[in-house]
């Protein structure tokens, strides 16, 4: 019988800490570098999105238009006023839903916790549907309805999942789907019984598109992201800590339920304000976060890993459902759809075969 020895793990970078003035900020240079390396690729993504096209535009003609836009000519106009708003959408809804679904698997320490598994997103879209059915698809008056929606849901959900006192994160997660299957149930009631119309129009928003998005579409997502983003980079630190317990963070002087409350709701409207920009996206906020924290193998919430990743995936699914060889030009939501799919697959049986006991040597 033969023994192998055991193989010393890769070690990282030690973190930083960065002062300015009064203030202190902890860096891991492995995400760090990470993070600008998502950022120079969503770059160069968002370039590729705005030259595809019926209209063809090599790059640094791109770049002058960009630059002067009063030098654009009348198809170059369509850069700025049709493709620069949907790719401006695209990143800051995948960046949204990259931040939430961040937060959620810390809150439920799942990977598989995030606002479209449960229920949030659903519940977001149940809003907008409402505005839609009744009031007709205005993008300001989808956003307000998804929003409402989105809280409600998180209202009712967080109350259900209390028990002793507080929202444990296994009962978060399984008191969403239900809520989150109920709420489906509702939005295809709506479907059934609303004009034909409105029901075509719901039934597309509800693909999750990114096609017709204007710069209304793309000023409602940024405020969504400069709104909540801020608050969640300043909790990550607590939830790094409440990610080892909720009695170890309490004796660190650490206000867990008032943390849990705040984050929660800071994820919520990031969620719905991406789905009432461009439609329930699914994929995004599930993977964005695992796939940022396995790449800079950080510590605690990788809140600007997975913002990036976020918008680097939903670009990029764009880009596949424009440029995919049958040219049936897919919504960006079927895309990410399918990739989920895949993806959970994957997670599932990576976990499986991680929980199978070792063989004896």
């Amino acid at each position: 019988m033969t023994t192998s020895r055991p193989s010393k793990p890769h070690a990282l970078p030690a973190p930083r800490v960065w002062r300015l003035g009064g203030y202190a900020v902890l860096v891991q240079p492995r995400a760090l570098a990470v993070f600008l390396i998502l950022l120079a690729l969503l770059l160069i993504l968002s370039a590729a999105a705005l030259s595809v096209g019926r209209t063809g535009m090599g790059l640094p003609r791109l770049f002058e238009v960009l630059l002067d836009p009063l030098s654009a000519g009348t198809g170059e106009r369509m850069v700025l006023n049709i493709r620069l708003p949907r790719v401006l959408t695209a990143c800051f809804v995948g960046a949204a839903l990259g931040v939430s679904g961040a937060v959620f698997q810390s809150v439920t320490r799942n990977p598989l916790g995030s606002p479209d598994v449960i229920g949030f997103t659903t519940g977001a879209a149940t809003g907008a549907l409402i505005q839609i059915v009744i009031h007709g698809q205005s993008a300001l008056g989808v956003t307000l309805g998804a929003v409402l929606g989105g809280l409600a849901t998180a209202i009712a959900v967080y109350l259900l999942s209390i028990s002793n006192g507080a929202a444990r994160g296994h009962r978060l997660v399984l008191v969403g789907i239900g809520v989150g299957a109920i709420l489906h149930a509702l939005n295809g009631l709506m479907l059934v019984k609303g004009e034909l119309d409105d029901a075509v129009m719901a039934n597309l928003w509800l693909a999750g598109t990114l096609n017709a998005r204007d710069w209304t579409h793309a000023g409602l997502a940024t405020a969504g992201v400069a709104l909540f983003l801020p608050p969640v980079l300043l909790a990550a630190r607590r939830l790094a800590v409440m990610e080892m317990g909720d009695e170890m963070a309490s004796q660190l002087g650490i206000p867990v339920e008032r943390t849990r409350l705040a984050v929660v709701f800071c994820a919520v409207m990031l969620a719905a304000f991406a789905t009432g920009a461009a439609g329930p996206v699914a994929f995004i906020a599930l993977a964005a976060p695992q796939l940022a924290k396995r790449l800079g193998r950080s510590h605690g919430v990788p809140v600007l890993g997975a913002a990036a990743m976020g918008a680097c995936l939903l670009v990029s699914a764009d880009l596949l459902g424009q440029l995919q060889p049958l040219r049936l030009n897919l919504p960006v939501g079927r895309v990410t759809g399918m990739l989920g799919g895949l993806y959970l697959i994957w997670l599932l049986t990576a976990s499986s075969r991680r929980a199978r006991p070792g063989k004896p040597v």
